[in-house]
């Protein structure tokens, strides 16, 4: 044990729960809100830098877009894989962080083409790098008992930000240039460097702590109901019987268990392991269609926004404020219903819920007041789904690879395999991200903007089957949940 002068300095506060879930959010805020804070700018940036006609900036805007997406997409099972066999999340979130603080200063500097393609890669790996080991440090942070709710909070605080950044950096281009821009988001990046370079991981804080002897009996505290959901996952499965007989039973039926002999890339890359769990498949075919919605819906607000009610750039920017709103009010109610719920019910509801709000954009009409009061009022209702679509796919994957975890711990090691999930995660998100604006700027052109809607309606309802059928155990019979106390 070491003694109390060889801790860190602040040991109780930096690795306090509340203060590693505020860092990881910050992090995550921060690389999406830089992320809206330049894209907006990049047009008129292009123009004063290089001279060029609209359209080449049209060109280089969608292939810097291309570059932050395909490097995000290329680096995220590396950075899963390289960050899982680390010893410490921190190391690879402050690469993470630099990543980022090169590309804002590329940007910044940058007097050629191909500077600004570097700094969005270097964007894009940042990203990478963010995601899946921020969300790993979540997870070993709250557990997978509060992770929903985690995610709920964190969700609906950087979506509200995502929302806000576009407007920002409008604003802040156009009233002050290159240097109110760039001066905002290096402020910002200086706060995120100091928050993770601050953190310590509770399993690192727990080297400095003497052990702790109990005679209490932990029968004597009624688990709550996260931990009942996770504990009756793990009894269905064999980790929490106490006969030996049952133990060697279950242990051979144990669907999670690995076989003794894998091949080599399952070695190299251990998450592969657990893709043949359907309920993994079907939580990343999840963020897919989640990434889809809310890609359709950024792409396509704008342009109606400007055809029905003659908006600008930064009223139509304005519309977006009803989603962030309820995505930063319902976030965290959501969360926490997925944590005392469960992924199944919350995911069904949120999906099915999502059908009639979406079939109901066909009112949408050009108009004035009363119409624009509508239309967001329409919006308003539908980031309540939206700020419930992201908690139940990635609680449902980390429940999951938490199982495997459990009944493989030799294979996955000490950490487990939760970076390159979440790396997995990310590439289906972002993939979804890729998909939805050609897709509903297509049928909003192709079919009009009610009959587009009605198309994603359909998705959603395609979704909350799946989620019915895929997530969460089967149901159990009466007899069953009475002897598990259920």
């Amino acid at each position: 044990m070491r003694a109390s002068k060889d801790k860190p300095y602040g040991l109780d506060w930096r690795s306090r729960k509340s203060f590693i879930v505020s860092t990881v959010g910050v992090a995550l805020f921060t690389d999406l809100f830089l992320y809206g804070l330049v894209v907006p700018a990049l047009p008129f940036i292009l123009a004063d830098r290089f001279d060029l006609s609209p359209d080449q900036i049209q060109g280089h805007v969608s292939n810097l877009l291309t570059a932050y997406a395909g490097a995000s997409v290329a680096a995220s099972p590396i950075a899963g894989v390289i960050t899982d066999r680390l010893g410490s999340r921190r190391v690879p979130f402050l690469v993470g962080v630099a990543s980022l603080f090169g590309a804002t200063l590329l940007l910044l500097v940058g007097r050629t083409i191909p500077v600004l393609l570097v700094a969005r890669v270097l964007q894009g790996i940042s990203a990478a790098i963010v995601w899946a080991t921020g969300m790993a440090l979540l997870l070993e942070t709250v557990g997978p008992e509060n992770l929903g709710k985690s995610i709920g909070t964190i969700f609906g605080f950087i979506t509200f930000g995502t929302l806000a950044a576009p407007i920002t950096g409008g604003i802040l281009y156009e009233k002050g240039g290159n240097a109110a821009l760039f001066g905002v988001a290096l402020s910002l990046l200086a706060i995120d460097f100091i928050m993770r370079l601050l953190v310590i991981e509770v399993k690192a804080a727990r080297r400095y702590q003497p052990p702790v002897e109990s005679t209490t009996d932990v029968g004597d505290t009624p688990p709550n109901d996260s931990q009942r959901r996770i504990a009756t996952e793990e009894q269905d499965h064999g980790v929490c019987e106490s006969s030996p007989l049952l133990q060697d039973q279950n242990k051979a039926e144990d669907p999670y268990k690995l076989p003794s002999s894998l091949p080599r890339i399952v070695h190299a890359i251990p998450i592969l392991s657990c893709l043949r769990n359907p309920r993994l498949i079907a939580a990343l075919l999840i963020a897919l269609a989640q990434g889809v919605l809310v890609g359709s819906i950024d792409a396509t607000v704008p342009m109606v926004s400007q055809e029905n009610y003659g908006f600008t750039s930064l009223q139509a920017g304005l519309m977006f404020l009803p989603i962030g709103i309820a995505n930063l009010i319902f976030g965290p109610i959501l969360g926490w219903c997925v944590d005392r719920f469960g992924t199944k019910r919350i995911a069904v509801l949120v999906y099915a819920y999502l059908v009639p709000v979406l079939i109901s954009f066909r009112l949408a009409r050009p108009g004035g007041i009363a119409a624009i009061a509508g239309y967001a009022s329409l919006l308003a209702l539908a980031g309540i789904g939206l700020a419930g679509m992201g908690a139940p796919a990635l609680v449902e994957a980390g429940t999951v690879v938490h199982m495997y975890h459990q009944a493989n711990p030799e294979f996955y090691g000490e950490l487990g395999p939760y970076a390159q999930l979440y790396s997995l995660s990310n590439i289906a998100f972002s993939l979804g991200l890729a998909v939805g604006p050609p897709l509903g700027g297509g049928l909003r052109q192709a079919i009009g903007y009610g009959n587009m809607n009605a198309v994603l309606a359909g998705i959603c309802a395609v979704t909350a089957i799946v989620c019915y059928f895929s997530l969460g155990n089967k149901p159990r019979t009466s007899e069953t949940s009475d002897q598990n106390g259920i």
